[in-house]
């Protein structure tokens, strides 16, 4: 098992070293609400796109190409995003909740199976699960939707394992990073959400 690990620690690329930092600095500065993330999210995600064709997680590379998209929509939207204003943190009802959970379910089946069917994608089910609660929890991230981090929680515990399966060990290292910060992102957001005196539910 240690063998295995160092192996696999030999066999960093300097690119995925690369992702995996700027991944840190656009998660540390989201938890301080800082727009900068959101730079360092494009780059990030930029490399991440090709890394994860390469090893065949198909679904997670195109994951990062909608990273890339919603990195600039991020930018934009924290800044001048609310008629012309900064957004504020707001927070779901849990029909909300229910109907994006749902969504992400109908179609981590129906990718799933497609994926299982006419590709040779790996964990086709579970690239499909992480890849569409990722699209709908970065949208999140970008309107501030206090609950992001909580949805991160269930899916950073679960992409561990497939990060491992593919070699990919500074990145799964990097998301039990993830589920440290996703806690205290979502303590601070929700400290904000509360002192704000204009903090309204989402509607």
């Amino acid at each position: 098992m240690v063998e295995a690990l160092q192996a696999a620690l030999a066999a960093l690329s300097g690119w995925e070293v690369a992702a995996v930092v700027l991944a840190i600095a656009y998660l540390l500065l989201a938890v301080r609400e800082h727009p900068a993330c959101w730079p360092c999210a494009l780059a990030s995600t930029a490399i991440y796109t090709v890394l994860l064709w390469h090893v065949s997680l198909l679904m997670e590379s195109a994951l990062n190409v909608y990273y890339m998209a919603m990195a600039v929509y991020g930018w934009w939207a924290w800044r001048r995003g609310d008629a012309g204003n900064a957004l504020a943190i707001t927070s779901w009802r849990a029909r909300q909740h229910a109907v994006a959970i749902g969504t992400i379910a109908a179609l981590t089946l129906v990718s799933g199976a497609w994926l299982s069917a006419h590709s040779n994608a790996a964990w086709p089910f579970l690239d499909s699960f992480t890849t569409w609660g990722a699209v709908l929890t970065t949208w999140m991230v970008a309107r501030k939707v206090l609950e992001n981090w909580l949805y991160w929680l269930v899916l950073d515990a679960v992409s561990i394992p497939l990060y491992v399966d593919r070699g990919l060990v500074l990145t799964a290292a990097l998301f039990a990073i993830y589920l440290v910060l996703a806690v205290i992102g979502f303590l601070t957001w929700h400290r904000h959400y509360a002192a704000s005196a204009d903090a309204v539910v989402a509607t």
